[in-house]
């Protein structure tokens, strides 16, 4: 598991200044090689935004605070993705099951996301891959509910 620590030196690495402000909108912003995290959210909150803001880092270019542009809704969604594929991934996902998670709750703990961000990552697996998706000898099932099967 990825902690915020972890996070915090992969862009300190790429020369990524990261500070904790006082945000009075959003829970992250980038601006170039800047990132400010809001102050007072939790360790697991602030990993899920830092992610996020480390994949527009990576992924987008420019001011998409507009988001009623089309390409900027795309450059947002590829940061998320980026976070998403980063903190949870097909694999995560069987290993919560392979370690007994038997919830969102207890999978979004195992992992060390909020269960929002891991709810949206299963939209966004669901939304790309179908109703099913096999990875190595698991089959990952997102309809209609989440579960996971080992293939023999």
């Amino acid at each position: 598991m990825i902690t915020y620590e972890q996070l915090l030196i992969d862009a300190d690495n790429n020369n990524i200044i990261t500070k904790e402000k006082n945000l009075p909108i959003s829970k992250g912003r980038i601006k170039g090689n800047r990132i400010a995290i809001k102050e007072g959210l939790t360790e697991t909150e602030k990993k899920c935004v830092m992610a996020e803001e480390l994949g527009h880092y990576y992924t987008g270019y420019g001011n998409i605070l507009d988001q009623s542009l089309v390409s900027n809704r795309k450059q947002e969604l590829h940061g998320r993705i980026y976070a998403y594929n980063k903190l949870v991934g097909l694999m995560g996902i069987v290993d919560a099951y392979k370690n007994h998670c038997a919830s969102i709750s207890e999978s979004a703990e195992f992992l060390g996301v909020t269960e929002e961000f891991l709810h949206d990552a299963l939209t966004h697996y669901k939304n790309k891959y179908g109703k099913c998706v096999t990875i190595d000898n698991y089959a990952i099932f997102f309809e209609p509910c989440i579960a996971v099967l080992e293939l023999i």
